[in-house]
Order: structure tokens, then sequence, then C-alpha cells
């Protein structure tokens, strides 16, 4: 990375000797001795400075000839915080691979959502992170691949062509290369594991997923996971705001897990997300495994997990008016979505309505338009509508005010027709430009689009009723420019300012249901 802090090898010499967790995804320490690279919190003892080089991703680490550490598992860090806060061409392309492009569509795929030539972004990603971005995706695969060894009873053929790979040998090769064990050692390993009651400790903190889908009694295709975060999470406006919003049929909050479906590559799944103290537990139920690394890539952003919630909170807190609400209740994330299209219609339907109407409208829509899914460990019944389906739709048929009627059908034929994209590869402000200039769409609908669905962390909202109300109560500027004005000192984190601000007030979407 230009300026990353993998450069900085004091401060990563630091981190390595006191094993902060919060590092890891930041930097990868490869240790020239053993050939081993980790993550910074690595139990082991640390190795000698000399011994220490540092790499901006565990592809760099692997094109330099290192292995994963056995020990501390750095393929299953959390994310990299640089590819949420910043909008240049390297973190979208990472957000891209990261959503499995590069697997599907292959470089000039990549190249093309982007805009650019392949040279130029390949150029950029060695550039910043060491490797390519075949190279990126192929530690994905690597990731993907472990994961199903260690957690399914798959075969490996099929372990294989699920993880992306192009065939058996390619396969086989890349797990001995990247772990250093071939595919059938790593899951007699995890036996051996689950066999040590001496090594019980070391497996529940390196193990990052368990169950095995194809097992006697298990749903066909699913697969129950451990995602990781950096503390501190507060799971109350995150979980919160995801279960009181939640669309009847697409998104439900039953026995303490948030479930929704998933509009997928190959198919559709269901998430079912669970928040612990130390993670979040994931189960997933996929119609086609070849989407697994999207489904979890997508579960992450929701819920904002590859945030550094201490970066976040100590800016934040330099404001006195917001100091006590951060130390209140620390480490609030800002909810997002699985689908950014369905976001920006949500959004379109919510414009000057109660939550309860806008899930009403949305429900509406799921029934006569959604795809109908079987959901035999819950009560979901469809795949949100695609902008196709909605831009098919009588508009006649909309129980809403004409104006805002043709707000909603501009919107979803814009989508279908591709003049307007959102994606993890949006440019955030050229977004911004062209909803625009959509009619019926104001700085409101625009930033909480940017925020929840682009994943913008400086979006804001001071026009938003609850953000002016908390002002008010708070002594800070309750007009929209002064607030704006005052909310300089925030950035580039204001919509976890906002996220603060919302906790002030007693709205449902504050608190984790019970």
């Amino acid at each position: 990375m230009r300026n990353g802090m993998h450069t900085d090898v004091e401060r990563c010499v630091r981190a390595v000797r006191s094993k902060d967790a919060r590092f890891d995804g930041w930097f990868y320490t490869a240790v020239t001795t053993t050939r081993i690279y980790c993550r910074p919190s690595c139990p082991v003892v640390p190795p000698k400075p000399e011994n220490m080089t540092f790499h901006p991703s565990a592809a760099s680490c692997q094109q330099a000839g290192f292995r994963a550490c056995k020990r501390c598992r750095p393929d299953a860090s959390p994310g990299s915080p640089e590819w949420n806060r910043r909008a240049d061409l390297v973190a979208r392309a990472m957000r891209l691979i990261g959503d499995g492009v590069v697997d599907r569509e292959g470089v000039p795929g990549l190249a093309r959502l982007l805009g650019y030539s392949t040279r130029q972004i390949e150029r950029e990603l060695r550039t910043e992170l060491g490797a390519g971005p075949l190279a990126l995706a192929r530690a994905q695969r690597a990731q993907t691949a472990r994961l199903l060894i260690e957690t399914t009873a798959l075969p490996m053929a099929d372990i294989a062509f699920a993880a992306g790979f192009a065939s058996i040998r390619s396969f086989n090769d890349t797990v001995r290369e990247v772990f250093a064990l071939s595919p059938s050692e790593l899951r007699a390993r995890v036996g051996t594991r689950k066999r040590s009651p001496a090594r019980a400790n070391e497996a529940a903190g390196a193990t990052e997923a368990t169950g095995a889908a194809g097992a006697a009694g298990a749903t066909p295709g699913a697969l129950t996971l451990r995602l990781p975060f950096r503390a501190p999470l507060n799971p109350d406006n995150l979980f919160g705001h995801l279960a009181a919003t939640a669309v009847p049929g697409v998104e439900e909050w039953r026995d303490g897990a948030y479930r929704r479906t998933l509009r997928l590559p190959y198919g559709h799944g269901i998430a079912a997300l669970t928040p612990a103290p130390d993670h979040i537990a994931c189960r997933l139920t996929l119609s086609d495994l070849r989407d697994l690394p999207v489904a979890i890539a997508r579960c992450r952003r929701m819920l904002d997990l590859d945030a550094d919630p201490v970066a976040v909170d100590d800016q934040l807190r330099t404001d006195p008016v917001l100091a006590p609400l951060v130390d209140k209740a620390p480490g609030r994330r800002v909810p997002r979505t699985v689908d950014e299209a369905e976001f920006a219609v949500r959004a379109v339907l919510g414009q000057q309505v109660s939550t309860a109407a806008a899930r009403t409208h949305a429900a509406r829509l799921v029934m006569a338009h959604g795809e109908p899914i079987d959901d035999p460990e819950g009560g979901l019944t469809h795949l949100f509508p695609s902008p196709e389906a909605l831009a098919a739709l009588d508009p006649g048929t909309l129980a809403m005010p004409r104006t805002r009627r043709t707000t909603f059908t501009t919107l979803v034929n814009r989508l279908a027709d591709g003049t307007i994209h959102l994606g993890v590869e949006s440019d955030w402000e050229e977004t911004r430009t062209r909803l625009l200039a959509l009619p019926g769409f104001g700085p409101w609908t625009v930033d909480v689009i940017a925020m929840r669905a682009l994943g913008d962390p400086d979006a804001f909202l001071p026009t938003d009723l609850g953000i002016r109300r908390a002002a008010k109560e708070l002594g800070l500027p309750s007009t929209p420019a002064a607030l704006t004005a005052r909310a300089a000192a925030w950035r580039p984190w204001r919509a976890y300012a906002v996220q603060y601000l919302w906790a002030t007030d007693s709205h449902p979407i504050n608190f984790l249901p019970v």
C-alpha cells in the first residue's frame, strides 16, 4: 500500500511483540528463517526483528515463497480496513476480487468493471499489494478451499470445483504450496485437533468454521462459520437496525439470529447471523457451493466486520459531545447491505414514511415480484425482486404518491438498463452525482445509499430527523449547514458518528432484539 502500515517497520515490530489483534489484516509478518507468514497476533514466541519482513497481503507473502502459519491461520484474519475507507482504484479492485469477479470473469472482467486497462490494474495492485489480481484471487481460492476441507465432508474434487479451481491438480498444488500440507493432511489434522483435549484451546482460537455439509442429518449445502472481527463490536444498533427494518419473506429475526435470503452469482442462499462475544456465528445454506466466498464477503460487508473500531472511536472521541456516547457503547458499526440495488429501492420506498410503512411496501413487492425459495429452517420465502423484474411491473399497481412512483420507476429502469450501477466497485462521488440527477432524489436519499449500500464511511445525514433531534438534545448545531460544518472534525468517519447520534433515540433500530 502507498504509505501502508507494512512500511512502518518499527510500528509493525511493536504490534507483533504485543500480539495486538487490532492489526490483524492490516499487515502480515513473514519470518525469513522459517519461511512462514503470520498475523500480528500469532500466539507463538515472536521472531527476532531482523528475521521479520512485512507484507500488505497474504497473496504478497505467498508470492514471496512464504507458507501460512498453521497456528494463527493468517488467511482467516479480518480483512484490511483500507478497502472500506478508501474509494480509489486499488480499494475498488480489492472489493471486486473479494466478490469473486476474477474467478468468474477473469482479469479482463475486473478491468472492464473498473473502466481501466488490464495493464493498469496489474500495475496498481502490484505496486500497493505486492501481487497482481490473479495472485490475490488465488489466495482467496486457497482460503475457501481450506474452509471447505476443514468443515465439510465433501469429496476433494467437489471442493476444488466449489473453491474456483480449474483442475484438481491446481487445487492440490495450491493447497500444498500455501499450507505446506496436502488437502487430505489438512482434513486429517482437523480430526486430530478435535480429538486432543490438550489442543482444545488452540483449536477454538484458530478455527474459523465448524460443522459438516453433507453429514448425516445436516441440511444439504449448509455450512456453519465463525466470522472474525476487530474488537470492540457493539451489536445493538447493527442487528437492531437490520431486524427492525426487515422485509417479511426476505429477512427475519429468529432464535437470536438475523436471517435473510441472498441472490448470488451461481444461485441463491440463506444466511443466519448470530452475534457472539468474539465472533459472528454464520450459518450459510447455498444452492451452489461456488458461491461460498461471495456469500461470506457479502455477510462481512453487511455487518461492517472489517472496520477498525479503535481508529474510528479515537477520532470521534476528540469531540467532547461525542466522547461520552462512544465511551458508553464503543464499537458501533454501520449496518450495510448484501445487495446494493435492493437497498436503493428500499431507500426510495422509505422516503417520508415510517419504518413499518416502508416494510409493508417492500413486502408487497416481494410477494408479487420476488423469486420464491424454500427455507426448511425458518420462514423466509423469497429473494428480493431484481431491478429487471421491478422495471417490468405496472406502475399503476404501486400504492404510493405519483411523485414517488415516478422516482421508483425511474430508479429501477436505470438500474435495469445499466445506466446506473451500484456495486462494490462503484465510484462513490460519480454515483452520488448520477443519483442526484434522478427525480425525487435529494441529499438524504443519496447519502443513505452512499452510507449503507456503497459503504462510504464518511457519508453524513444532516437533514435526517433522528440526527436533528439528537443534535438538539446534545447541544450540537441544529441546522444542516451548521451541523455539517461541526461534523468536519469527525471525518473520515461521519457515517459512524451517525450511528452514535441515532443511538440517543429509543427507536427499535438501536436495540438488539430479544
